[in-house]
């Protein structure tokens, strides 16, 4: 059963700040809660190609994954793809202008859990939709409050 998310935040900034913030990895220990760490396996900034390895804790399990940015249009869209630990996943951002000085930013997840983690992909899914409404809810504090 595959699990996709997919949520989404108004967010009381520019695009440009939102896009440049959200889409740089390094901050996602910010505000993402259960990222702990990020490692740049690549040089930085981002772009096509970059990879990133990831230390997070989710259902009270650490996971350790690398990322590679697979499409990146700068203010628009962001693109990665895990490296299929603990399973393949997808995670792609959006940012969208929506009034003057306002973002729509959406985040989705999508994967294919296999063996052990299929079993719990329904639950998986609901677990991941409740984390990355709070990661959201918590960007939007963080640079609103900027």
């Amino acid at each position: 059963m595959p699990v996709d998310v997919l949520v989404e935040t108004l967010i009381d900034r520019p695009v440009e700040e939102v896009s440049a913030f959200a889409g740089d990895p390094s901050n996602a220990p910010e505000w993402y809660a259960n990222i702990k760490r990020v490692e740049w396996q690549t040089e930085a900034p981002v772009r096509v190609g970059s990879r990133v390895a990831f230390v997070a804790l989710f259902l009270g399990r650490q996971l350790e994954y690398v990322y590679e940015i697979v499409e990146h249009v700068p203010g628009e869209r962001l693109v990665m793809q895990s490296d299929g630990k603990p399973f393949p996943m997808r995670t792609t951002y959006t940012w969208e202008k929506v009034g003057e000085g306002q973002t729509r930013m959406t985040l989705g997840n999508s994967g294919q859990p296999s063996g052990f983690a299929a079993i719990g992909a329904k639950a998986m899914g609901r677990a991941m939709r409740r984390a990355t409404t709070k990661d959201l809810a918590r960007l939007k504090a963080l640079l609103e409050s900027r």
